[in-house]
C-alpha cells in the first residue's frame, strides 16, 4: 500500500434528523465533506468490512463505544466509524448496536476507502467490495498514525483483528 499524509478529499452522503420534518421518516440527506470532519480536529478513525458482520458487531465497534470517553479524554474530538455500507444500513447498525457516541459514516460508494487504497475484494465472503479493517488518528486532515490489519498486501481471505481495535487505539493515544 503506497502511504497517503492526507485523508482524501470526499463528499459522504449521510441521513440526519430534521425535527422540523413530521411523519414517520423525519431524516434528510446531508452531504459531510472529509474537510468539514476532519479540518482543525483530532479524529480517531476505525474502519470495518460491514456493518451487522460478526466481529464487528460483537467486538470492533462495541469497544471503541465503551472506550469513547477515555479515548476522548485524550485529545480527541470524535471517534467515527467508516464502513463501505450506505447511510440506510449504518442507522439501522447504530440502532440495533445502540451506539451512542460512536459517530457511524457511510461510504456507500467506497470512494473514500478506494482513495485511502483499503478498497479490498471480498467475493470470497459474498461482501463484494468492501473495506479492509484498519484505524488512524487524523490531526488536521493530516494522518497521524495508521494500524493497519495484517494480510493486506495479498487480500488475505481471512479477516484479522490484531492492530485496528479499539484497545491498541488508546494505548497509542496515551503514548
Amino acid at each position: 500500500m503506497a502511504v497517503i499524509e492526507k485523508v482524501p478529499s470526499v463528499i459522504f452522503k449521510t441521513r440526519v434528523r430534521d425535527e422540523s420534518i413530521d411523519g414517520p421518516n423525519p431524516f434528510r440527506w446531508q452531504d459531510r465533506t472529509t474537510e468539514e470532519l476532519f479540518a482543525g480536529k483530532r479524529v480517531v478513525v476505525f474502519s470495518l468490512p460491514g456493518a451487522f458482520t460478526p466481529t464487528c458487531s460483537s467486538t470492533h465497534l462495541p469497544r471503541y463505544e465503551e472506550l469513547y470517553d477515555e479515548i476522548k479524554a485524550q485529545g480527541v474530538d470524535a471517534v467515527m466509524c467508516i464502513s463501505v455500507n450506505d447511510a440506510f444500513v449504518m442507522f439501522q447498525w447504530g440502532k440495533a448496536q445502540g451506539a451512542e457516541k460512536v459517530f457511524l459514516l457511510p461510504d456507500g460508494n467506497g470512494e473514500f476507502t478506494r482513495k485511502m487504497g483499503m478498497l479490498v475484494d471480498k467475493s470470497n465472503l459474498g461482501f463484494g467490495l468492501r473495506s479492509w479493517r484498519y484505524s488512524m488518528v487524523v490531526n488536521d486532515c493530516t494522518i497521524e498514525k495508521i494500524f493497519i490489519e495484517p494480510g493486506y498486501e495479498d487480500n488475505c481471505p481471512a479477516d484479522p483483528f490484531e492492530v485496528s481495535d479499539a484497545d491498541t487505539m488508546l494505548a497509542y493515544l496515551k503514548g
